[in-house]
């Protein structure tokens, strides 16, 4: 399959001021998705990466590549950083995953939400922030490499792209700068229903839903408590406030988690409407912090 170079933002010209666009979110993802199978070392990922670099092709983007030792063999990955200045001393980053589950290369597992909703979301976000100087504090996007473990889930089989990033910001001072680290994982299903992860900074899960609170969409956040082994671990662990935004609750019992079923047709624009807008005033709320 050959690389999709449709431009939904057009000239990346920044969206007007307003509610956020989960129908475009939602093509954004789908796009993504229809590249297939993006496990680390495949064709799928170099076409994921391709797409990244166009989408923001205009804008300040790294490409941070690295070598990890996995249980398959050294790997490389590359996380991608798009940056939007602001005139606030500080820096609030968002990122999310890109890449497939590497065990499950054989079944043709494309992550629609695991990995493709919370993409999706982040190539929107850009829309809001690109083409004007922000007042508040600078916003990164960040799309990790590597989340997903290669045979099983462990310290070291596992996150491999924010264990990389975190130990390169904090070695080059970056650390000091971030006011907020925020994972997005997972958050396109049509149930949507986000758990409070006990592993977060707890004020900024509350910033987070007050932020939601605003627009009546509380009730799709928090019923729930967690404890989440995520992308934002490695930040926590080097006393970064972080949070983990995820819905580890996708399908029956969680059964379309890690399977052929995770597909476009379980998430929505209304479940990417809810998160877009919850982020864009959790930023809002954290230049007022």
């Amino acid at each position: 399959m050959g690389l999709l170079l449709l431009d939904l933002s057009a000239s990346h010209a920044r969206t007007e001021e307003g509610a956020f666009n989960g129908l475009r979110a939602l093509e954004y993802t789908r796009q993504f998705v229809s590249i297939g199978p993006r496990w680390v070392g495949s064709p799928g990922h170099a076409r994921a990466e391709a797409f990244l670099k166009h989408q923001f092709a205009k804008d300040n983007l790294e490409s941070d590549s690295f070598i990890s030792n996995t249980p398959v063999g050294p790997q490389q990955m590359t996380n991608y950083i798009v940056r939007f200045p602001g005139k606030k001393d500080g820096v609030i980053v968002l990122a999310s995953h890109y890449e497939t589950n590497y065990p499950l290369r054989n079944i043709h597992y494309v992550g629609a939400n695991d990995g493709g909703s919370s993409t999706g979301l982040l190539l929107e976000l850009a829309n809001h922030l690109r083409g004007h100087a922000r007042e508040g504090y600078s916003v990164w996007l960040v799309f990790l490499d590597g989340e997903e473990a290669f045979r099983q889930w462990s310290d070291t089989d596992s996150t491999y792209g924010s264990r990389h990033l975190a130990a390169k910001w904090q070695n080059d001072g970056t650390l000091k700068r971030i006011k907020a680290f925020i994972v997005l994982d997972m958050i396109g299903d049509k149930d949507l229903n986000i758990q409070r992860d006990s592993n977060s900074t707890g004020w900024l899960l509350d910033i987070i839903q007050r932020a939601a609170a605003k627009y009546g969409d509380q009730s799709y956040f928090f019923e729930e408590r967690t404890s989440d082994l995520d992308d934002h671990i490695p930040f926590v662990r080097r006393g970064v406030p972080s949070a983990d935004v995820i819905d580890l609750d996708y399908g029956y019992q969680n059964s379309f988690w890690h399977t052929e079923q995770d597909t476009m047709d379980k998430i929505s624009a209304k479940s990417l409407s809810i998160v877009g807008n919850t982020m864009l005033e959790t930023i809002r709320l954290l230049d007022q912090h």
